[in-house]
């Protein structure tokens, strides 16, 4: 490897960082804004009904959930609805990460949640945009402009990996 490729590649992963770093903030923002919607029927009802304020589609899936057909199947779907519709779009490789940083597993109480401990289905996660003020948001802006970048590269979805804290 030259150094110049080296030197490459080093910008490439302070990029992937820095991208990880707006998306955790751009899902704090929406949560406590309550503009996320989290599931892959849930976000399909939503994409029905109102595509024009979703800003962002996340897919989370691991490497299990790589060999479920109904769900790659599901992606495909959601990949090409917000393609068709421009809403950008990222895969996170780590729905674990994922959950924590929604906190979901805090949301509900065992005896809320009949007092099973359900996990919920964070393959798909979309952020809405209720107010047009959150456009001026620096976060939300890195990662757009990350997706326009990598839709210039022909990676119609980044693979984003959030970094563990």
């Amino acid at each position: 490897m030259t150094l110049e490729e080296f030197s490459a590649a080093e910008q490439k992963i302070e990029r992937m960082d820095t991208v990880g770093d707006a998306l955790e903030e751009v899902l704090s923002k929406a949560r406590s804004q309550r503009t996320i919607t989290v599931g892959v029927y849930e976000a399909a009802k939503l994409l029905n009904v109102d595509p024009d304020n979703v800003v962002l589609c996340l897919l989370a899936a691991d490497e299990d959930d790589d060999r479920d057909v109904a769900l790659q199947i599901h992606f495909t779907l959601i990949r090409a609805f917000c393609c068709e519709n421009d809403i950008n779009i990222l895969r996170v490789s780590n729905p674990g990460r994922l959950a924590e940083l929604l906190l979901l597993e805090n949301d509900k109480s065992p005896a809320e949640s009949g007092g099973a401990a359900q996990t919920p289905d964070l393959h798909c996660v979309l952020v809405t945009n209720p107010h047009s003020s959150q456009w001026k948001d620096p976060a939300l802006s890195q990662l757009i402009c990350f997706c326009r970048e990598s839709r210039y590269m022909d990676q119609w979805v980044p693979v984003i990996n959030l970094p563990e804290r």
